[in-house]
């Protein structure tokens, strides 16, 4: 997930369109003779190609190794890497490249030299699979029945924030009764584009979903920004957030009265087999990279159960891990590259063994004989019905 901007930029409904798999592409009204196809929309900024995607993030891992304005394939000849970032630099929750010496993040050619790196389509379509299958089902029923139990219309809205390519939709559109509305939010109009063209269509029992797109700051969220909400969402949201960020978003949700439901926030625990000895002080310096800049990282799930918990709601935990064997090589290989090079940023002393130990683990990868479980926890927090829910 990116982090939201500052401005706020509200969409029309957009009519869902297929899955990722299913979309051959879509075309900016802007780029001179051609036109969104029917029921399609794009982004404000974004122009070229765009291949349907899939979201998430990497609990705030990357290994970034900058070459400026490379292409990208199948993105559109108006993406580039953007310049002035420090080779071999990691930068929290980007993701991490797939090719040595490759951007794990793109910029659109009209964002300023200072504008924060984007989230890697590529690396949030390798990771979605295992997002689905770690987040936590247990938390469906109390959800489907507080939902049933709200009075509303014309269906459910569920805002969801911090979209990225919209892989929260996906896997819980479908999991859900009933007409549904989803107002997505990021700070990225382009990963805000790949999210409205590869929403799902209908919900479980074949009932229409919609989509909109806004950009806006989670920061800054307000009640009355989700009069009418029934639902908010998120995932991998919570742990790039700050103490007074998570208290502003469980303000937000409980003065609405709308529940929420938060997942896959890094707990700050991995485990790999076989084991090894420098694996514990790896994971200490990792986490302490996390909590850069004020940000919460492995600390944000407990903050944010006390914050809702201390604004009436009724707070569940659940694990929801990753669980990563050799089915799943490519993520645990760009997953173990971002985990160990933002260690090492962290503590540039462990270079020398960290090289030796990525080797290591890598060979054991190949070989198929490495398993990781990356720990996660899902939140789900039922406020108190308000006159602002639907």
């Amino acid at each position: 997930m990116t982090n939201p901007a500052t401005t706020t930029q509200q969409g029309g409904a957009i009519p869902a369109q297929p899955g990722p798999r299913e979309v051959t592409g879509v075309t900016d009204s802007a780029t001179p003779g051609t036109k969104p196809g029917p029921g399609q929309t794009v982004a404000a900024g974004v122009q070229g190609v765009v291949p349907g995607g899939q979201s998430g993030r990497v609990d705030g891992e990357s290994a970034a190794r900058p070459t400026e304005h490379a292409a990208v394939p199948g993105l559109g000849s108006s993406v580039a890497f953007g310049p002035g970032h420090v080779p071999g630099a990691v930068i929290p929750g980007a993701g991490p490249s797939g090719k040595p010496g490759s951007r794990p993040t793109v910029k659109l050619r009209e964002a300023g030299p200072d504008d924060p790196p984007r989230y890697a389509p590529e690396w949030l379509e390798l990771r979605e699979p295992a997002d689905a299958a770690a987040r936590a089902h247990d938390l469906l029923d109390p959800l489907r029945i507080r939902l049933a139990n709200m009075p509303r219309k014309s269906g459910v809205v569920i805002h969801d924030l911090g979209c990225g390519t919209g892989s929260m939709g996906r896997w819980l559109a479908p999991c859900l009764d009933g007409a549904q509305h989803w107002i997505l939010h990021d700070r990225d109009p382009y990963l805000l584009h790949f999210a409205a063209v590869s929403s799902p269509r209908s919900a479980a029992d074949g009932s229409r979903v919609t989509v909109e797109t806004r950009r806006g700051d989670v920061a800054r969220l307000t009640p009355d920004a989700l009069h009418g909400a029934s639902l908010v969402t998120a995932s991998a949201l919570l742990d790039v957030l700050t103490r007074e960020e998570i208290d502003t978003l469980a303000a937000a949700c409980t003065g609405a009265g709308c529940p929420a439901l938060l997942t896959l926030s890094v707990a700050g625990r991995v485990e790999l087999s076989p084991s090894h000895p420098l694996d514990a002080e790896l994971t200490q310096a990792f986490n302490d990279h996390q909590r850069r800049d004020g940000l919460l990282g492995p600390d944000a799930v407990t903050a944010a159960a006390e914050a809702f918990s201390e604004h009436g709601a009724t707070v569940r935990l659940h694990p929801s891990p990753w669980r990563l064997g050799p089915e799943q090589a490519a993520l645990t290989e760009q997953w173990l590259r971002g985990w160990v090079g933002a260690a090492v940023e962290e503590r540039p002393e462990l270079r020398a063994e960290a090289d030796v130990y990525l080797t290591n683990r890598l060979a054991a990868l190949a070989a198929g004989e490495l398993r990781v479980t990356v720990h996660h926890v899902d939140l789900l927090a039922l406020s108190r019905p308000g006159s602002g829910a639907s």
